[in-house]
């Protein structure tokens, strides 16, 4: 019996977990997959957007705004990579520069500090950007983060809180017997609880229907990418974003927290929530529409493409807050952009203006919000890393040669609290595989490592979903001759 069950792991859920676990509470997180993060969170741009954009007065605008704000603490706490680069808005064309003027206020509105550049200054800032550019608006307070560090460190916290994490958990049905609900796994596993939590990202409408019926639909959109190697560190030093269109923030350029570039998204209504295929005719036009923005970008540094789905909400904003039956029952719905900077603000609001109505919160004494800091091989000088592999030679052992990831940093994910146990899970945790070979050299020794720390045939191992075994069976036996 818990006092609250979270449905969710991306980001979202993930942080009200967090948030949740400084009370006196009893708290799980349910999640479908077998790692946290593994959707909506996996596959974004990675961009704290400073909250110029959202109209005005909606929870998008409010809460972008407020978590915007609280990155720089949140990265500290949970050691994540954040770099507050700022963003340009670009002008190319003379008719645009009104509308670069009505987003200089509507940032005045929603409290965003922002300046418009002229040609000069754009070029003087980034040389790389097109030269007909006319003028820019420079929000200073937008920046970069590293997605999946940030869900991964945020449930980590949690647990080491006292919160209960259930993977490989899909949910298929939601009862409730006078004050309890009982929420029903494929499993057969029920978990019963005195509220619910509905944070279930691209899934949460459907989670929301076996309670009651809903007055909106989520809208699976889908975005292709580019992802450049980090093979200089000048193409661009801020986020560059075309101006908005009814579709979104249109396809932007940017710096990653890892060294890469990415390039896009597109806005791709799809029918399969699941369909994170990408086809050569939207990367066409990516491509075309982001040189537009920055002609000199090498398209023959590319390492992957890939595609994520976003549930775009028919009601064009945030939908949280109580179910209209049942005030035990909070959803977090139709989290698009900008949900991944205003996801630290959506879980004090949750918490603060739901949660505290219908559950006592009394502060746990025993609370950390600092998860365990993670060796950063690539901040310390030569000297530190030499004294530090004479102490544990495991750093001193490459497994991913491309991104420079060691055992040392691999194994102190298996011992942390929330262990990877996929290919996909090791990537996000140490970015082992990220780079230009995508794990064609790795990827066995990390499939060898979770074999190990996990006890299981090496055929077992799934690169990230159920089924996606990445070996078969044994061809030879160790002690074979033949």
């Amino acid at each position: 019996m818990f006092d609250c069950v979270i449905i969710g792991s991306g980001v979202v859920g993930s942080l009200i977990a967090r948030k949740l676990s400084s009370y006196q509470l009893n708290v799980a997180v349910i999640e479908k997959e077998p790692d946290v993060g593994n959707v909506v969170t996996m596959a974004n741009s990675a961009i704290v957007h400073s909250g110029y954009d959202p109209v005005p007065g909606s929870l998008k605008a409010k809460l972008n705004v407020l978590g915007n704000a609280m990155f720089d603490k949140i990265a500290d706490e949970l050691d994540v990579e954040f770099d507050r680069c700022g963003s340009l808005t670009v002008a190319l064309y003379d008719e645009q520069l009104p509308l670069l003027e009505e987003l200089s206020k509507r940032s005045a509105e929603n409290g965003v500090p922002v300046k418009i550049l002229t040609k000069e200054e754009v070029l003087k800032m980034e040389p790389n950007i097109n030269k007909d550019v006319k003028a820019a608006l420079f929000a200073p307070t937008a920046g970069l983060i590293n997605p999946f560090t940030l869900c991964t460190h945020a449930i980590e916290n949690a647990v080491d809180n006292g919160v209960k994490l259930f993977l490989d958990e899909k949910v298929v049905d939601i009862k409730k017997d006078k004050d309890v609900f009982k929420v029903i796994c494929a499993s057969k596993n029920v978990y019963e609880t005195k509220v619910v939590i509905n944070a279930a990202g691209i899934y949460s409408e459907e989670i929301h229907k076996m309670i009651e019926d809903v007055d909106y639909q989520l809208i699976p959109r889908k975005g292709e990418y580019f992802l450049l190697d980090h093979y200089s560190d000048s193409l661009v030093k801020h986020t560059i974003f075309p101006l908005p269109s009814e579709k979104g923030k249109g396809i932007l350029v940017s710096p990653t927290t890892g060294g890469t570039y990415i390039v896009g998204p597109s806005a791709e209504v799809t029918f399969s929530k699941d369909d994170v295929s990408t086809d050569k005719p939207t990367l066409d036009e990516i491509k075309r529409q982001a040189l537009d923005l920055v002609p000199s970008i090498p398209f023959n540094q590319v390492i992957r493409t890939f595609a994520g789905t976003r549930p775009t909400p028919t009601t064009h904003d945030f939908i949280i807050g109580f179910a209209k039956s049942d005030d035990h029952f909070i959803n977090c719905s139709g989290i698009e952009s900008p949900g991944l900077a205003s996801s630290p603000a959506i879980a004090e609001y949750v918490v603060n203006e739901f949660v505290s109505k219908v559950l006592s919160l009394k502060k746990k004494e025993s609370y950390n919000p600092y998860v365990k800091k993670r060796v950063n091989l690539k901040a310390m000088s030569l000297k530190e890393r030499n004294e530090l592999i004479k102490k544990n030679p495991a750093y001193g052992e490459i497994i991913c040669n491309c991104e420079k990831v060691t055992l040392g940093e691999i194994l102190d994910e298996f011992n942390s609290s929330v262990p990877p146990r996929t290919i996909k899970a090791v990537r996000k945790r140490t970015r082992a595989g990220f780079g230009k070979c995508q794990g064609g050299f790795c990827q066995p020794l990390v499939a060898k490592l979770i074999a190990e720390k996990f006890n299981i045939p090496l055929n077992k191992v799934l690169y990230q979903y159920d089924d996606s075994y990445v070996a078969k069976y044994k061809v030879k036996d160790n002690n074979d001759d033949k």
